[in-house]
């Protein structure tokens, strides 16, 4: 089997937001924060993503907006570059390449040309050393600049991001690992390290979790793991060192910034509660509570109007001054687990999985961005360690997405297992799904598997569900008689086979025969009748899925085992077609086409086999796509269907394939047609090295190639045009000029809009010319009359010297003899008279 190279993994959608901490530039309208490979900047008022700052190869771990200009911004990655942005326009201005990997960024206004990176030790990368590292960053107009300059500020800090910051306008800065703290200070280089008791006299941890710095003022704020805040003073001498001790808290501090003035302090933890703390009055505080999730990080915008609060469920919150939630920017939740698999829903065309306990959400994958939450359980979420409450563990879809089937449980300590069963029907008005049927314990155990039938010629909706106490229950949904408000869900069969626990069931694509297996067996069975069809028997190993081959394959009905086989069954002849051994760890099945997937785990990593139920042989094979078993995957349709010409990679031209890996990071294939054309859509102007890139500079040289290119179809039709100039002295000497020593606007003005001009040549200048030439010639023939006048009266003068004068004078041409004409003209009496003296 051979790997393909035109078809490689990547995130598309549903990357973190809240890996670190965000970015709020200095007119609080854009929000930037690092996800996945690349940054995002959204609206803060609109709540869209704006722009996608696409160039990393790898996780961006940091962004930090530009000391120098607000305009621009650093992110910083684990692929060993610091890359410079324009975040208005999108644009990349400069990439510098460090070479080591970097998991944060600092920079200060007061080290101009510098910015410090945090990075792994290179003597000991296996023990997970790392070290703050200050870089000096090379004036130069290339677009890729290499650094090296390099000098190591701190030898042993810690990876985090939280853990460092810079005070006092860049004087000095704080680090924070462990029980330990050390401040450096830049005009003494020298620093003093501060140090506490793992436990304090009342059983607190004194571990340190974050630090920050005030603005104005020598002063550090500490967060620890008991959820205590020290204040830190007097440590520039290291034996006077002062702290004051400020407690709410009940657990760790995670996060803690300063205001821009230094009036307000602002803390985060898992209470979902941001604090406000008054410098100086720190008895005084302010609460902004039920934020909806624990706090990671906590950002402020350089006008202090917007505080900008990350969360634990990929969510970040932006607040007015510690008043109220202006705006959320929710991306998608990841648990620890997703118990109701990857659903899509046939309507919105939306990725359906568990959301916010006892939710479900809605997530738009081609606009990365969260619809909305259902909420199953309808019950208040309490954030309380150890308390058991309901979760969705099922959910599935019709065929036309109008019904939805939730079950939610609950197992409470010294009590029967909770179960509930739920029907949703779809509201127009609304837009959204309202509870149609509760029912309570469907079944005596845990539900194990659940399906609906996905015939659309059917006049009846129909549910099967299986579980643990051994019986599958088909669900129908009743027409609405007279006397009631509308139709219900009823129980019309329940089904079993020698007392064995069902595991699995499927419907096949007409919804004709339904798959229920039992352990070791495979029953088929009619819904029409509810007549079992037949059994089919397998290699020793229990079912573990199943899956009815589509269009031109309808007739195989395929299975895993836990004995590591992959089985298809021959439903026309019920007997075993083919197996083959491989520990499939997720079997699925394209809705559009015959074409079936198997993620199998071997070695610690997974492979992934594209292929048909009618061919053994696969039509596309990838090895390691990713470590740890994949468990959870779907076929999304696309929006637009691809006209791949490759045949390994026509399989994703109707659908596309997204998984969840182990680390809940949302995964897809994407084809080398489909790369060339976000690469083509998001290619840029090529600039030139020589000059500053600018959004002015492009802005002005696309106008120049939409001028040029008029000027070529013009030239086409008319020759006599005048072209239009390739270079202009005066643009280049103002984009190359730095903005600070340029003169003012008004004077550039008029010298700018000059050298935009097209020269034309005057007309009045070329009617002299053409007057010139008119009288010239009229002269001429003037005089070649009067020559032929003498030549008459003295015909034989000019037939007796005609020859020599033939060879004397050689014959002029007109060009010459126009100009021989304006020399006789010249007044020449000035010469005589310098003769005669």
């Amino acid at each position: 089997m051979v790997e393909h190279a035109d078809i490689r993994v990547v995130h598309r959608g549903g990357s973190i937001i809240n890996f670190r901490q965000p970015v709020v530039t200095n007119d609080s309208r854009f929000l930037l924060c690092a996800s996945g490979e690349c940054v995002k900047v959204f609206s803060t008022s609109t709540e869209e993503c704006i722009h996608n700052l696409q160039g990393h190869t790898d996780l961006v771990t940091g962004v930090l907006l530009r000391p120098s200009n607000h305009l621009q911004v650093y992110s910083c990655s684990a692929d060993g570059t610091v890359r410079l942005w324009d975040f208005t326009d999108g644009i990349l201005i400069k990439t510098y390449v460090i070479g080591y990997p970097i998991c944060s960024l600092y920079a200060s206004a007061k080290h101009e040309g510098v910015i410090f990176i945090i990075t792994p030790k290179l003597t000991d990368k296996r023990s997970e050393l790392f070290q703050l590292v200050a870089v000096h960053l090379p004036q130069s107009g290339d677009q890729l600049v290499e650094t090296r300059e390099l000098s190591a500020v701190l030898s042993n800090v810690s990876s985090k991001p939280a853990a460092t910051a810079f005070g006092q306008g860049g004087e000095y800065l704080a680090s924070v690992k462990g029980l330990q703290m050390e401040v450096y200070f830049f005009r003494k280089e020298k620093s003093y390290t501060f140090s506490l008791k793992e436990d304090n006299k009342k059983g607190g941890r004194n571990t340190f979790t974050c630090v920050a710095c005030h603005p104005k003022d020598d002063c550090i704020a500490t967060g620890h793991e008991d959820g205590k805040i020290r204040l830190w003073r007097n440590f520039n001498h290291k034996k006077e060192y002062t702290y004051s001790t400020l407690h709410w808290h009940h657990s760790a501090v995670s996060s803690l910034c300063f205001t821009p003035e230094g009036t307000n302090l602002l803390s985060g933890g898992v209470e979902s509660v941001l604090v406000q703390w008054r410098y100086n009055q720190e008895s005084q505080r302010d609460f902004l509570p039920r934020l909806g999730a624990a706090i990671t990080h906590i950002a402020v915008s350089p006008d202090g109007a917007l505080f900008c609060t990350s969360h634990s469920d990929n969510k970040i919150s932006i607040i007015q001054s510690c008043v109220k939630v202006s705006a959320v920017i929710q991306g998608l939740v990841k648990g620890e687990s997703v118990k109701t698999d990857l659903i899509v829903d046939p309507r919105s065309k939306a990725l359906v999985l568990n959301g916010k306990p006892g939710h479900l959400q809605f997530y738009s994958l081609h606009r990365d961005k969260l619809l909305y939450n259902l909420d199953i359980v309808q019950q208040e979420y309490i954030h309380e360690l150890g308390l058991d409450q309901f979760e969705v563990v099922k959910a599935a879809f019709d065929a036309s997405g109008s019904c939805l089937a939730t079950v939610e449980e609950r197992q409470q300590k010294g009590a029967e297992l909770e179960i509930n069963l739920k029907l949703w029907a779809f509201d127009e008005q609304t837009q959204s799904f309202v509870l149609n049927t509760t029912i309570s314990t469907p079944h005596d155990a845990r539900i194990t598997a659940m399906c609906f039938r996905h015939d659309a010629d059917c006049q009846t909706t129909m549910l099967v569900s299986t579980s643990q106490d051994g019986h599958f229950k088909a669900w129908q949904l009743a027409a609405a008689a007279h006397t009631e408000e509308g139709p219900s869900w009823s129980c019309d069969f329940v089904g079993a086979y020698h007392s064995l626990v069902p595991k699995c069931c499927c419907f096949s694509a007409d919804g004709s025969l339904l798959a229920v297996s039992f352990q070791e067996v495979v029953t088929v069975w009619s819904p029409a009748s509810w007549e079992l069809l037949t059994t089919l028997s397998q290699p020793p190993g229990a079912i573990r899925d199943l899956c009815f081959g589509r269009l031109s394959c309808s007739k195989y009905l395929l299975g895993t085992t836990d004995s590591s086989l992959l089985c298809c069954w021959n439903l026309l002849t019920c007997s075993l077609e083919w197996s083959t051994s491989m520990d499939v760890s997720l079997l699925l099945s394209d809705p559009l086409s015959e074409n079936m997937v198997a993620f199998c785990c071997e070695s610690g990593c997974t492979d992934l086999f594209v292929f048909k139920p009618s061919e053994p042989r696969p039509l596309f094979s990838q090895k390691a796509v990713c470590s740890g078993r994949v468990t959870h995957a779907v076929f999304a349709p696309r929006e637009e269907m691809l006209e791949s010409c490759e045949e390994s990679s026509q399989w994703l031209n109707r659908s596309q394939l997204y998984f969840l890996t182990q680390h809940m990071d949302l995964m897809t294939f994407i084809t080398k047609v489909e790369e060339d054309r976000l690469m083509a859509s998001s290619k840029q102007l090529v600039i030139d090295d020589s000059v500053a890139m600018t959004p002015f500079y492009l802005l002005l040289g696309k106008h120049r190639q939409e001028q040029q290119e008029d000027q070529d179809a013009v030239s086409s039709q008319s020759s006599e045009r005048a072209p239009l100039p390739h270079s202009s002295v005066a643009i280049k000497e103002l984009l190359q000029t730095p903005a600070h020593v340029l003169p003012s606007t008004t004077f550039l003005c008029s010298m700018f809009l000059q050298s935009l001009l097209i020269p034309v040549t005057d007309n009045r200048e070329e009617k002299k010319h053409a007057e010139e030439e008119m009288e010239s010639e009229k002269e001429e023939e003037d005089s070649s009359e009067e020559e032929m006048e003498s030549s008459a009266s003295r015909p034989e003068q000019a037939s007796g010297s005609g020859l020599a004068a033939e060879l004397a004078a050689p014959t002029l041409t007109k060009a010459q003899s126009r100009e021989l004409r304006r020399l006789k003209k010249v007044d020449h009496s000035w010469l005589s008279e310098l003769l005669d003296s």
